[in-house]
């Protein structure tokens, strides 16, 4: 629709704003359509992409597709790198290796299904198999969180299924590496030893430890004294030289990311930063999700794809995220059954890792840069059909699985039950039950403290910075 308004203007820059300018709106826009019918913001973000793509609108020109093809890396390093907050040693002391048994269990058989569906009944080309098996085994973190904090939800099975969403995407990345060495060997005519599978496998170690090093020195570089503002900055640059540094190298940087902020959890226990980054990582994310979906091909999901099989690519799709559910939820299940975890959590655990978009559409847009042409443009295609499909049923069945396996209660007598209340010689009645309840649930909040206010931290940010700059906007702010 704006091609050829694009095509007579002078300015270079001027398409690039407008089109950004178009995704955020939009982007915004949806997100208050899906929220009427309680979907996630991802998906709002992949329809908002369709909507202003080449088969509606096409309000985005060809050339910014093609110029933000690093936006996969920078999401992905957010991304992971909020994930390591949940690395904290004291829970990983808790559980242990039974999580590390019960994610390789839930990964590995999500991923062989896959290969078998798509190799074996499907008849797809065996170097697509191996890349589209080894991205079944991601799982979409964001989702899973949004969930856990809009209900409250804790507990142990809380725990395991944040350390087991990580775990997931560790794995699924070095699968990942395996995969796409031994496509590139196969498709180049190269011979698959044990040489090409264990370099990619010593490259993610070599990622981990860099990853490593930089959180070691983004804890130097925050000090207590450090402003709100000089923190954001700080981190945010520290992300994207481990990005550049990864991109130099021709590696994701999802794991690195990862470990950068496993080692500056554990070494500072602060996790105030992370939630700042969440405050700056929106639109980021949101450009990087809208962009996958201008790039969705839905003329392709009635076609077939001779680089891929003989199967239309909406079969592929339907077929992929059923098998994928079933092997997450069997192998959630059998190793939940061999590390002796909990009938509450063995049942359930499973029907929490059905969600897949975040890094499972990163990896595939790295993916599709690798396989190029008809391939690539297939495997994106079945990874954002497969996602939107996913998160429209993902985030209710995690919200059942934390509500069947007790995780959260909407019951006063749930949250307090009898033997935490203090003990008493005499009898009570319900109303002085219901007013201990009460009381022992104000106790357990946290104090109210404007330093610890996230709103506030970046309204003080603001302020700072304004002074600053003598623009004298907090005096006028506060006489108001």
């Amino acid at each position: 629709m704006l091609q050829g308004f694009y095509a007579g203007l002078s300015s270079q820059a001027a398409p690039v704003i407008i089109s950004i300018s178009c995704i955020l709106f939009l982007g915004f826009f949806m997100t208050r359509l899906t929220k009427l019918v309680r979907l996630p913001n991802v998906t709002a973000y992949i329809l908002a992409g369709i909507i202003i793509g080449p088969y509606a609108l096409d309000l985005i020109p060809a050339e910014f597709i093609a110029g933000t093809s690093f936006l996969p890396d920078i999401a992905l390093a957010f991304i992971a790198f909020s994930t390591g907050e949940f690395f904290r040693r004291s829970v990983l002391k808790k559980n242990g290796l039974r999580v590390v048994l019960i994610a390789f269990c839930e990964t590995c058989l999500a991923s062989v299904l896959v290969f078998v569906l798509c190799r074996f009944a499907l008849r797809l080309n065996i170097v697509f198999s191996v890349v589209l098996a080894a991205l079944a085994a991601a799982t979409a973190p964001t989702s899973t969180i949004m969930t856990i904090r809009q209900t409250g939800a804790k507990g142990d099975f809380v725990n395991t299924l944040l350390q087991l969403v990580a775990l997931d995407d560790i794995i699924a990345l070095v699968l990942y590496s395996v995969a796409i060495s031994v496509t590139v060997a196969l498709t180049t005519g190269s011979r698959v030893d044990t040489a090409s599978i264990l370099t990619p496998v010593v490259s993610n170690i070599g990622v981990l430890a860099l990853g490593a090093v930089f959180g070691f020195f983004l804890k130097l570089l925050m000090p207590k004294k450090r402003t709100t503002d000089n923190r954001l900055i700080v981190s945010i640059a520290m992300l994207f030289t481990f990005c550049g540094v990864c991109a130099l190298l021709d590696i994701s940087p999802l794991l690195g990311c990862m470990s950068m902020g496993m080692v500056y959890i554990n070494l500072t226990d602060d996790d105030r930063l992370f939630k700042q980054l969440n405050y700056f990582s929106p639109p980021i994310l949101l450009i990087f999700f809208v962009r996958s979906g201008v790039s969705f091909r839905l003329d392709a999901l009635a076609k077939t794809s001779a680089s891929v099989g003989a199967v239309p690519l909406l079969v592929i799709s339907a077929s992929y995220a059923l098998v994928r559910i079933l092997g997450k939820y069997a192998g959630t299940f059998l190793g939940c059954l061999y590390t002796g975890k909990p009938k509450n959590i063995r049942n359930y655990l499973g029907l929490a890792l059905v969600p897949q978009a975040s890094v499972a559409i990163g990896l595939a847009a790295l993916g599709a840069r690798m396989l190029g042409g008809e391939a690539g443009e297939s495997l994106n295609t079945i990874i954002l059909a497969s996602s939107v499909m996913y998160e429209l049923i993902g985030p209710a069945c995690s919200k059942l699985a934390l509500y069947l396996s007790g995780s959260y209660s909407n019951q006063l007598e749930d949250l307090v039950p009898d033997e935490a209340l203090a003990p008493a010689q005499e009898p009570r009645t319900e109303l002085e039950l219901l007013i201990e309840r009460i009381q022992k649930i104000q106790a357990e909040l946290p104090a109210h403290n404007h330093d610890v206010s996230e709103e506030e931290a970046f309204d003080q940010a603001a302020y700072e910075y304004s002074e600053l700059m003598g623009f004298g906007f907090r005096r006028r702010f506060t006489r108001r």
